[in-house]
C-alpha cells in the first residue's frame, strides 16, 4: 500500500478546464488543462471525463492512491444532488446532469460538485490568502462576477444555492443590461465580458483612440485587459469604463463589509491582475460605502487568477464535504 494519497481537483471555466492531483496539504503533484470546448465535437462533459481519466492514469503510474474528486462548475449547483441546476449560459451541457454520480460510477471514487466560486473560496480558506480567517468573502471577477461566503468553518450556500451571488448586486438600476435580465448589476459594470463589450462600443464611436490602436484597428480584438491598458495609457473612454468598474466594485465591497463584516475579502479571477494597480482606488471607493468599523476590520487581498491554483479548490471541496458529512476518506490504489 502506498502512503501517497491525492485528490482530483477540477475547475470548469467558461473557456478553460483545469484538473490536478492535490495532496491533503495542498501540494499539486500533477496538473493538466484544456479548452472547455474543443473542435471536432468535444463537449465540456467529455473534457472533464477525459481529464479525470488522464489524471487517474498519471496517478497509477506514480503509485499515488486517489481519495476522491472535487469539481467546481460555473453556475448554480445543488451540492446535495451533485449537479448544476442553472448554467448562466457558460456551460449549459452540465445543467441537470448528475455529474457527481456520473464520475462516481465511472471511477469508483466519492465525488462532490459545487459552484466554482464556492470551490475557489474553500481553496482560499484552506490553502490560500484566507487561510485561518474567521470569515471570508471571495469575489471572482472573470468572464462574469461570482462570489462566495465562508463563516467560521462553514460555506454559506443559502436556501436555494444563491448565497454569494454578488455579481448581481444592483449597483444602478439605470445601468447596463446584465445577462440575468436586470439592469445595473455589478456584473454589468465589472465583469471581463462587460468591460470588453463597453470598450468595443466606445472604440467604434471613437475610431481614432488609443484603445482602437491597441486593438490594431479591429474592435473585435478588444478585451478587458486591453481596456485597462488603454486606460493606463490615458485613453479617456477606456478610463471612464475602468473608473465605473472600480466605483461599482467599491459599492459592492462596501455592502459586503457592512452587511457581512468578514475578516478577509479576496478578489481574484482573470480581471484581478488588471485591477491590482487600482487597489488603492478600489479601497477608497469601498470605504465611502461602508461603516468605518467594518472598513477597519476587513482586510482586502487582490490575488491574480491562476488556473493552476484553482484545482486546489476541488481538493478543498472534497475535504470539506468529507468532514461535513463525517464520512471516512475513501481511497483506492489508482
Amino acid at each position: 500500500m502506498t502512503d501517497r494519497i491525492a485528490i482530483v481537483g477540477i475547475d470548469v471555466g467558461a473557456t478553460t478546464t483545469s484538473a490536478g492531483l492535490v495532496t491533503r496539504d495542498g501540494e499539486i503533484l500533477a496538473f493538466a488543462q484544456t479548452p472547455t470546448r474543443t473542435t471536432g465535437g468535444g463537449t465540456p462533459v467529455d473534457i472533464v471525463l477525459a481529464l479525470v481519466s488522464e489524471l487517474t492514469a498519471r496517478a497509477r503510474g506514480r503509485g499515488i492512491a486517489l481519495a476522491g474528486i472535487g469539481v467546481g462548475l460555473p453556475g448554480l449547483v445543488d451540492a446535495e444532488k451533485g449537479m448544476m441546476i442553472y448554467a448562466v449560459n457558460h456551460v449549459p451541457e452540465f445543467a441537470h446532469l448528475p455529474l457527481a454520480d456520473l464520475l462516481r460510477d465511472s471511477t469508483g471514487l466519492t465525488t462532490f460538485v459545487d459552484n466554482d466560486v464556492n470551490v475557489l473560496a474553500l481553496g482560499g480558506h484552506r490553502f490560500g490568502a484566507g487561510r485561518g480567517a474567521d470569515s471570508l468573502v471571495m469575489l471572482a471577477i472573470g468572464t462574469g462576477v461570482g462570489g462566495a461566503v465562508i463563516i467560521g468553518d462553514t460555506l454559506v450556500r443559502g436556501h436555494a444555492g444563491c448565497a454569494g451571488e454578488f455579481g448581481h448586486f444592483p449597483i444602478d438600476p439605470r445601468g447596463p443590461l446584465c445577462r440575468c435580465g436586470n439592469r445595473g448589476c455589478l456584473n454589468a459594470w465589472a465583469a471581463g465580458t462587460s468591460v470588453a463589450e463597453r470598450g468595443r462600443e466606445r472604440a467604434v464611436a471613437a475610431p481614432r483612440s488609443t484603445l482602437m490602436d491597441l486593438a490594431g484597428g479591429d474592435p473585435n480584438e478588444i478585451t478587458a485587459e486591453l481596456v485597462f491598458r488603454a486606460a493606463s495609457a490615458g485613453d479617456a473612454a477606456a478610463g471612464d469604463i475602468v473608473a465605473e468598474a472600480c466605483h461599482a466594485l467599491g459599492v459592492a465591497l462596501g455592502a459586503i463589509m457592512s452587511g457581512i463584516n468578514p475578516e478577509v475579502i479576496v478578489i481574484t479571477g482573470g480581471v484581478a491582475e488588471s485591477l491590482m494597480p487600482l487597489a488603492g482606488e478600489i479601497r477608497r471607493h469601498a470605504a465611502r460605502f461602508a461603516l468605518p468599523q467594518a472598513v477597519a476590520s476587513t482586510t482586502i487581498h487582490l490575488v491574480p487568477g491562476d488556473k493552476r491554483r484553482t484545482v486546489l479548490g476541488g481538493a478543498a471541496l472534497f475535504l470539506y464535504e468529507v468532514d461535513r458529512r463525517r464520512t471516512p476518506l475513501e481511497s483506492r490504489r489508482a
